[in-house]
């Protein structure tokens, strides 16, 4: 969780990074084995950064709400790699939501399968439902545009092959929702260590203000994040 989350005051409030940006899922927030999910709401727009693993639906969605975001307003699911802490949720929420599933196309057929190993379900001891992904990127970069803001969507293989960051600015602030900065790499989970290597040195290259991470939370201050991202070279 964030350090910088503030007691005694209303739940949405608790959950902001920025205007625009509110944490909704993870950990204290849905469930312990969940990722951290992420909520970006632009002028009505509306996109979920990652799933969690799907154990806690109803509380995910009150979260939602609970930032005066309609459900309705979600329009895309971003997911940053296969990985079932990040994706288990995902049939779920583009069932309910009828939102439009983004990922990599490198991780995505693994998603489509409902590949138990390469997602890392056997970890938990669970089974991936299988989901389609109805936008598979392919370049380095590619943007995804939410209301009248652009979202950057950048390769960072390494921890799996087709590992994304999203990038974006709020609040005149460069944002990073980089989950699972910190790895882990195993052979199962088809992590290269080299291109994970290449992929936290374009990160640090970033400047960024505000990183969102999979599971140390909130880092802010570019000095913080260039030291937190060196600490795995």
């Amino acid at each position: 969780m964030s350090s910088n989350l503030r007691t005694n005051v209303p739940k949405g409030e608790k959950m902001k990074i920025s205007s625009e940006i509110f944490q909704v899922g993870g950990d204290s927030y849905t469930s312990p084995e969940d990722a951290a999910v992420y909520l970006v709401n632009i002028e009505g727009h509306a996109a979920l950064i990652d799933s969690g693993c799907g154990n806690q639906r109803q509380k995910l969605l009150d979260n939602i709400q609970a930032c005066n975001v309609a459900l309705e307003n979600i329009e895309y699911l971003l997911l940053t790699h296969c990985h079932f802490d990040h994706t288990g949720g995902a049939q779920f929420l583009k069932e309910k939501l009828g939102c439009q599933v983004v990922a990599h196309k490198l991780d995505a057929g693994y998603l489509e399968s409902g590949d138990n190993s390469v997602t890392a379900a056997k970890w938990y001891s669970a089974s991936i439902e299988p989901v389609v992904v109805d936008r598979k990127l392919e370049a380095m970069e590619e943007i995804v545009d939410l209301g009248d803001r652009k979202i950057t969507a950048i390769h960072i293989p390494g921890h799996s092959p087709g590992s994304v960051a999203y990038f974006m600015e709020s609040d005149g602030q460069k944002v990073l929702f980089g989950q699972d900065v910190h790895g882990p790499l195993h052979p199962s989970l088809k992590s290269v260590r080299k291109d994970y290597i290449k992929s936290l040195k374009k990160l640090v290259s970033l400047e960024i203000d505000i990183l969102c991470e999979g599971h140390y939370g909130i880092v802010r201050g570019k000095e913080n994040i260039r030291e937190f991202v060196r600490s795995f070279l």
